[in-house]
């Protein structure tokens, strides 16, 4: 497996493909799709390689995970501590 394909994003993959699976849907009527039915596999799978082969992987790369980064410490103020909302409903 190469260094794109192990980095790449099926998330992206599948959006991009829905996404203009849709737009052919609409802009071709489904009369432009009956000539791929007179292809033979052999041929099909050839084209079919040849476009996967124009496309362009790294736009559909995982996005690095950044660093998290420390929280600040928490400031505690003795003038105003904190008091549960359960203690002030019980009336303690």
């Amino acid at each position: 497996m190469g260094k794109i394909e192990a980095s790449l994003s099926d998330f992206y993959v599948v959006d991009e493909i829905q996404g203009t699976y849709r737009g052919m849907m609409i802009a071709l009527p489904p009369t432009a799709w009956l000539c791929f039915g007179d292809f033979a596999v052999t041929d099909f799978v050839r084209l079919l390689q040849d476009l996967a082969s124009k496309v362009n992987l790294t736009r559909f790369l995982k996005q690095p995970r950044k660093e998290k980064k420390n929280k600040p410490p928490l400031v505690k103020d003795p003038k105003h501590p904190h008091v549960s909302t359960a203690k002030l409903l019980s009336g303690c």
